[in-house]
């Protein structure tokens, strides 16, 4: 089943925008919905397939935590992305909503906590919710996006992009 739904990962990044649902209600109600808990895994960007090798798979994860975002207003957004471990970045970021199309984007920076193993790091998000499909099953609301490292840390240059999936906790 694991390897089906890695499998499935790129197809997601088909249905970016489209009408929020799922917790993530109509532009001018959603803001108080993005705030809560969302399971964050993001991937490296390669075209070689994984023929159902599980360790090819795994290999695949650049990154997994908790994003746990907080909503001051209806334009900002705050947070931490928490790895375990120690490893928590602190989240500062925008909202911006197309009203046309009814589609939400966000754009936050992550920053390292000093002590921790995450001091000077800096990595960027950008965003958007992933399509509610009208005849879509038990779909949950998902942000589709891309994460820079924006600052060099542990031997690691700056510029790697990764593209990650968010899935929102009930």
């Amino acid at each position: 089943m694991q390897k089906f739904l890695l499998l499935l990962i790129p197809i997601a990044f088909l249905g970016i925008g489209g009408i929020p649902d799922q917790g993530v209600e109509a532009a001018s109600k959603d803001t108080p919905a993005l705030a809560g808990q969302w399971t964050y895994r993001s991937y490296r960007n390669t075209p070689d397939l994984v023929n159902g090798d599980a360790s090819k798979a795994l290999a695949l994860i650049f990154g997994e935590g908790i994003f746990t975002f907080e909503t001051p207003s209806e334009q900002t957004l705050k947070g931490t992305l928490d790895m375990g471990s120690g490893y928590v970045l602190d989240l500062d970021g925008k909202v911006e909503r197309d009203t046309q199309t009814s589609s939400v984007t966000i754009k936050v920076i992550g920053l390292g906590r000093a002590g921790t193993p995450t001091d000077g790091w800096e990595y960027d998000y950008q965003a958007g919710l992933a399509y509610e499909w009208p005849a879509g099953v038990d779909q949950v609301a998902a942000f589709v996006g891309s994460v820079i490292r924006a600052k060099p840390h542990n031997g690691a240059p700056a510029g790697y992009v990764a593209s990650f999936i968010a899935v929102k906790h009930p």
